[in-house]
């Protein structure tokens, strides 16, 4: 038995980093599949212009990268904020 089961601090802060982790992931996911499956199955309202030079595609294209940036930001801003702390406190 390893040195990580033993600790049950160890392993609820585990299980919580894999829950953010899964939950972002989901998030990402699904925003990245909704934006291929409209692309797929809604051309029409993809090729909507918003105004000259800038269509619906463009801008949910736009909005996909921003929010897998968002995501990633959530996850670092909670590591660093509360992960990385109780496993510091851990570690003592």
């Amino acid at each position: 038995m390893s040195q990580t089961h033993s600790n049950p601090e160890l392993e609820a802060l585990a299980a919580s980093r894999w829950r953010v982790a899964a939950a972002l992931t989901a998030c990402t996911l699904v925003s990245y599949f909704g934006f291929i499956l409209l692309v797929a199955f809604n051309k029409p309202l993809m090729g909507q212009q918003l105004v000259p030079g800038l269509s619906v595609g463009i801008l949910l294209g736009a909005l996909v990268i921003l929010a897998a940036w968002g995501f990633t930001g959530i996850y670092v801003v909670w590591a660093n904020n509360r992960y990385d702390r109780a496993l510091e406190k851990l570690r003592r």
